[in-house]
């Protein structure tokens, strides 16, 4: 059978090269001149109302806290209905489909208008702070990032490199010394970055933004003269102004990919205020090609330009005739040798693969459901990865890197590259790295990062977990952002809840730290970045103990870290004393003196409640006790952080002395493996 179809193959390849000889004459009779053609994109929503508008929720997309108001026919950012507390959110509403708004083989920026009436209202939750944080009309290469909250105007956020592609026109009403705001009433453009190019103060043309009426602002692109017009009228007057507010040349080439998202993002910080999008008009015109058929081809033009006679192309022509037939007859007789060949060792690699075979490296390849966690090749993952270029390195430990990836099934994924050092020292136990990898993904909750698959190949062994854009926990928690009070106890809970699920399951995590979770669009936590294995433990049953207490002691690491807003060990602040540096020591001295108000940060603001933060301060050193005095399960936290009028047990005068002192500035496993039996 097998050489039968290499027979029809080298026939239908014989048939195949004749017809391309034939296609290559008539494709040659296309002009080399292309005509340009403009294409156009429009669409309008006069209101945000499902009344009048039936396809909203399938034309917009709402990321974060958005929502659409069909009592104010208007899209809102945040979502005051979801929420008590609207502090600290970040929404966008983005149009489903992709704009062409760039032409890569001109490199010409389109042309787009757009015009829109906001309005900045008071939050009925929160009257007493009003006034932040601002709108943006943003064009973006994707749509499912999420902005950060405060001054981020949900525009940007960690996992935004410095080369993602954004551009926006923000109309900010909080000054923000640290972006360059000039003051707390202005229009910004952004060009990958929230700091702003241009600013343009709005109070010397009559315009107070946030003074609670309707405003209209008209956005106004020529892309062949690189032009940008901003219009902006008076308050509850649609009257198209005569004068912009800023009308000047820049090129949005370098911060525009072919096609883009359009929409709205807006945010709030301390201060809150709802920011109402009422009407929405948007027109893009883009130039493309196409080639019109020409009565002249590109043989006979060539032929005329080489000759000074009519005659000489018929006869040069004609004798290009046999030079193709010949092509033609070399290549067939090249294609039948090389099926041969192939044929042969084909065959000859079937039998020895057969014998080599070993259940390890060689699974048997089904077809799964698109969702379910699988084996990849090292190719998909090169693939996703652009061949695990520095461009996606997203940072990495003792053990591996990760790297941003993109599946060929369109899923974005976090793919941990586990070290060759790594993989070479502890080589004895890939089996059981692998046996641990396919058990945990099997485990599904929602506070777990799911995996979505493996590779073990080319003496390589990666891991794919889902891309959550809203980065990890570290980066919210010791960045430029502050995350609130409700925030912070909502992540402890949710590590709590991930956590206790993992330990009845016989299963733990193993490398517990800050930046091993993740908070995706809601600000949900999740666990991810799993340790997978033990290094030195010989027993699945003396693992399974070692790493129970030693998650239980790194959590409540961690929720000190959540509470006081610093990393457990800092070396790097010179303000702080020498006992201050290491959090873990500062906390139980600080508990010692009846002073663990001073732990908490300061910078979550007087809304706190500071007994309520107090109790799990406790709760967090209950957990870094002696595993056999004292130190909680994980069940036994949930239980204590879920009914908080609960009693807890009450922790020891002074902090009881460690056989082997922990060190806060080493996370490994080996080292939390020796406080678990302190």
């Amino acid at each position: 059978m097998d050489f039968l179809h290499c027979f029809f193959c080298i026939f239908w390849i014989t048939n195949l090269l004749a017809s391309i000889n034939q296609y290559h004459i008539a494709v040659c009779s296309a002009s080399d001149f292309p005509n340009p053609i403009n294409v156009t994109k429009h669409f309008s929503f006069p209101d945000f109302s499902f009344t009048n508008n039936p396809r909203l929720v399938h034309d917009v997309k709402l990321l974060g806290s958005a929502k659409f108001s069909n009592q104010k026919g208007a899209l809102q950012i945040p979502n005051e209905s979801q929420d008590t507390d609207i502090r600290h959110q970040a929404g966008r509403g983005i149009y489903s489909f992709p704009i062409r708004l760039l032409d890569p083989n001109t490199k010409t920026p389109a042309s787009f208008e757009t015009t829109f009436s906001f309005q900045f209202s008071n939050s009925t939750i929160n009257q007493t702070d009003y006034g932040g944080s601002g709108l943006t009309f943003i064009i973006v290469p994707d749509e499912f990032t999420v902005g950060r909250s405060g001054p981020w105007l949900g525009m940007l956020n960690d996992a935004c490199e410095n080369d993602y592609k954004a551009v926006a026109i923000e109309f900010d009403t909080r000054m923000n010394p640290e972006f360059g705001d000039p003051n707390d009433n202005h229009v910004g453009i952004n060009l990958g970055t929230i700091v702003s190019t241009k600013t343009i103060n709005v109070s010397g043309v009559g315009v107070s933004l946030k003074d609670g009426f309707v405003h209209h602002a008209w956005i106004t692109y020529d892309g062949p003269n690189k032009r940008l017009d901003i219009r902006l009228g008076l308050p509850n007057q649609e009257v198209y102004p005569s004068k912009p507010i800023f009308s000047e040349s820049i090129d949005l080439f370098p911060y525009l990919n072919e096609y883009m998202f359009v929409g709205f993002s807006a945010s709030t910080g301390n201060h809150t205020q709802i920011h109402n999008i009422l009407s929405w008009n948007f027109t893009s015109t883009s130039q493309a090609f196409l080639r019109f058929p020409s009565t002249e081809t590109c043989q006979g033009k060539i032929l005329l330009q080489n000759s000074n006679t009519e005659e000489e192309p018929a006869k040069k022509s004609s004798k290009d005739k046999t030079p193709h037939s010949f092509l033609i007859f070399v290549a067939v007789v090249a294609l039948v040798l090389a099926a041969l060949i192939a044929f042969y060792f084909i065959n000859k690699y079937r039998r020895n693969a057969a014998k080599s075979k070993n259940s390890l490296d060689t699974e048997i390849r089904r077809p799964t459901p698109p969702n379910k966690p699988r084996r990849f090749s090292f190719s998909e993952f090169s693939s996703a990865t652009r061949s695990f270029s520095e461009i996606e390195l997203l940072g990495g430990d003792s053990r591996g890197e990760y790297y941003r990836g993109k599946l060929s099934n369109g899923s974005n994924v976090a793919v941990k590259r586990f070290s060759a050092q790594f993989l070479n020292t502890h080589g004895s136990d890939r089996k059981r790295l692998l046996k641990e990898i396919k058990t945990i993904c099997q485990a599904r909750h929602p506070n777990l990062l799911p995996v979505k698959g493996w590779c073990q190949d080319n003496n390589e062994i990666l891991v794919a977990y889902e891309f959550v854009h809203n980065g990890s926990l570290d980066k919210w928690l010791f960045g430029a952002g502050v995350l609130p009070w409700t925030r912070r106890f909502k992540v402890i809970k949710d590590v709590a809840d991930g956590l206790n699920f993992l330990h009845t399951k016989q299963l733990a995590h193993k490398n517990l730290k800050c930046s091993s979770v993740f908070l995706d669009v809601s600000f949900r936590a999740v666990l991810g970045d799993f340790g997978f294995v033990l290094l030195g433990a010989e027993s699945k049953q003396f693992e399974s103990i070692v790493c129970h207490g030693a998650d239980v002691f790194e959590f409540g690491v961690l929720v000190l870290e959540v509470i006081a807003g610093r990393r457990r060990v800092e070396g790097e602040i010179e303000e702080l004393k020498a006992e201050e540096k290491n959090l873990l020591d500062f906390a139980w001295n600080l508990h010692e003196t009846n002073e663990k108000a001073r732990l908490v940060d300061r910078r979550m603001g007087a809304l706190i409640n500071l007994e309520h933060a107090n109790r799990v301060l406790e709760i967090g050193l209950l957990c870094t006790l002696n595993e056999n005095k004292g130190r909680p399960s994980m069940e036994e936290v949930v239980g204590f952080l879920l009914n908080m009028d609960k009693p807890i047990p009450k922790l020891p005068a002074t902090r009881p002395v460690a056989l082997f002192p922990y060190n806060s500035a080493n996370t490994g496993l080996c080292n939390t493996y020796s406080c678990t039996f302190k």
